[in-house]
Parts: structure tokens; sequence; C-alpha cells
């Protein structure tokens, strides 16, 4: 399969890789639908997530026990072996079926390479923001690494920006004890950030986490200016504004601009690059209307 026609694919976005059959380019193949025995799966190599919460995973269990298992798994068979199949994607529910003790579960069974594999895991749990920072910035530099992606690729598909790419890469560098705290999710990425390149990270680490410091209060305790304070000041903009600016920016992957108005009153802007960016925008801004 060509690289282009394989990223536009997966630009397409997990509509186009679960729950919906269509036929590859060139390749004359419907996707296999079909309901397995658990015991025919196995957990995935390429996975990118290390950290199941069980809380999670009983909340999980519990729904499936009272609704079932909706979406299907993506999987792919095993070589070699006979009636098994790898999870591409949906780990997460496959453990929790597991709580919830069902015998079988449906899957779409594609031929997938390695590469696609890992592809497809980190698309869907980025999509789904089921990745800490550290576990998405792993799956990042493996497919850099293995696979020969530049960060301007990387960002295409995955439909993130490139500075979001870059930061989630540079949390890699620092100590691993410090990333223990991000997976734990005692330490957030924003947290994490303001710590790169320090001498005394992880002494760092451990106060922010004692005290329960702010990310301003970190950065303001590290002496160094958050990332939106290197570019020209607007007028009318203060401190706040841009710091705002910042989080908000860091929490989608966009880039997002606060223009103030006159007395209360203002602008938010935010730029996307393609019609999935905003589909993930209106997914968040939409998650807990009804709740």
């Amino acid at each position: 399969m060509a690289a282009a026609a394989q990223k536009k694919r997966l630009g397409r976005g997990l509509a186009s890789l679960i729950g919906e059959r269509y036929e590859e380019e060139g390749a004359g193949r419907v996707d296999d639908q079909r309901t397995v025995p658990l015991a025919s799966l196995r957990a995935g190599r390429f996975n990118p997530r290390r950290d199941f919460s069980q809380a999670h995973l009983d909340e999980l269990a519990a729904s499936i026990r009272e609704r079932g298992l909706v979406q299907p798994l993506v999987v792919r068979p095993v070589k070699g072996e006979a009636d098994t199949f790898e999870i591409v994607a949906g780990e997460r529910r496959w453990r929790a079926a597991q709580l919830a003790h069902l015998h079988e579960v449906p899957v779409v069974v594609r031929a997938l390479s390695d590469q696609e594999t890992l592809e497809i895991a980190i698309i869907e749990n980025v999509q789904r923001e089921d990745l800490n920072a550290i576990e998405e910035g792993e799956g990042y530099r493996q497919l850099m690494s293995n696979h020969g992606y530049t960060q301007d690729d990387l960002a295409k598909v995955i439909g993130k920006s490139r500075s979001h790419l870059a930061n989630t890469l540079r949390l890699l560098k620092l100590p691993e004890s410090v990333q223990v705290l991000v997976r734990e999710g005692k330490l957030s990425a924003g947290h994490a950030r303001a710590l790169i390149g320090r001498p005394d990270a992880e002494a760092l680490a451990v106060r922010i986490v004692s005290e329960g410091l702010t990310v301003r209060q970190v950065e303001a305790l590290t002496q160094e200016p958050a990332k939106a304070d290197k570019r020209p000041k607007r007028a009318g903009e203060d401190a706040d504004t841009r710091a705002a600016e910042t989080e908000l920016a860091e929490a989608l992957g966009l880039k997002v601009e606060i223009k103030p108005g006159r007395g209360e009153k203002g602008e938010l802007r935010i730029r996307y690059g393609s019609y999935d960016q905003l589909e993930d925008v209106r997914r968040r801004l939409l998650k807990h209307r009804d709740t």
C-alpha cells in the first residue's frame, strides 16, 4: 500500500478503522467481521498504553454486563497460529470483557503490518484521550525511530499540531522517576514540561506533588517564562490572557488565540488544520453536555 494512500486513510479517523466495512484501495478485500472467543485474543505488542486503571476497568465491565460490548475490537491474525488474533485496538475493552465474564466478543479482522498496527493503536488512544503524556510520547518516538516519520508527517497523521508533538516528545528527556509520576497521574504534562532540562527536576517534582503546586507556580519557581510569553505582546493582552492561551493550546494540541474586547467581552479563536481536528474539538466541547 502506498504511503500517501495509507496516511489518507488514517487521516479519516477511527470511523474508517472500526465498525465500518470498506474495501482497501487496490487490495480488493473487505474486512472480516466476526465473533471470537476471548481465549483466542492476545494483548497487542504495539499498544502504547501500559497503565490500565482497575477502577476504570471495573466501571467498563459493569457497563458491558448491562449493555453488552457494542463496538468491535480491531485485531490481526497471529502468524503460524490458527484462529488466534492480536489486538490492534480495544485492549481495554478486552480486559473489561474478561471481568464481565463474557465468553466471546465481536471483532474486525484485518491484515496489518507492524507499522499500520502501531499507527492505529496510537491514533485510537490519542483520539480517546486514553494515554498519559509519557505513553503518548513513547508511541510517537517508536513511529519516528522504526518507521521513518518526520515530526511534520506524524503531526498530520495523528491530527495534532507539530508543537504538541514536539512538547510531548520532550517529556521523554525527563528523569525516569519524574516520568513515573506523569504515568501515575500525580504530575500533569504541564508541570512536567516546566522541569525539562533542570538538574533538580526530581526534587522539584516531589515538591510539586507534596505541596500541590499549580503549573503557574512551578513556572515562577523555575523562573522559566511560559511559552506564550516568548512572542511579542499584543495590545490589550495581559499575563493571565497569555497563560490561558497556553493552557488551552496545550490541552487541545492546537493554536489558540484570545482577543480581549471592551469590558469583559472578548473573542476565542481555535485554529484547526483538518476536519478531524475540528471534530475532535467539537467532541471535547460536547463531552459533558448531558452529564
